[in-house]
């Protein structure tokens, strides 16, 4: 006899950048800045989702030159007709939106 897994939680489409938002931080974990506090989040709506990503201040060396930002990282979206997140790299906002359609056309 195996013990029962259970059910996955419903997801509840957000009709909010808000609800987005609150989607993203209960399934992901909190970014951080380099000082542990919390990093800020945004979250940028369009046609069919809610991208949600932290942003970082621009650091420098100890000349004052400002230093590349670290490699890597993603950002979020979330699906205004399921409410199901999933990642997409970290591009700019508008190369992750297009990227995020190209995988996830509605009806596939």
């Amino acid at each position: 006899m195996t013990p029962e897994t259970p059910a996955p939680e419903p997801q509840v489409p957000p009709t909010t950048p808000e609800q987005a938002l609150e989607i993203v931080r209960s399934r992901y974990a909190q970014p951080k800045l380099a000082d542990g506090t919390p990093a800020p989040m945004h979250v940028h709506e369009f046609d069919i989702g809610y991208l949600v990503y932290a942003t970082y201040p621009p650091t420098t060396d100890a000349a004052g030159r400002p230093r590349p930002a670290q490699p890597g990282g993603s950002k979020i979206v979330v699906a205004k007709d399921t409410g199901e997140s999933v990642t997409v790299p970290n591009y700019p906002t508008d190369k992750a939106i297009a990227l995020y359609r190209r995988q996830h056309q509605p009806g596939e």
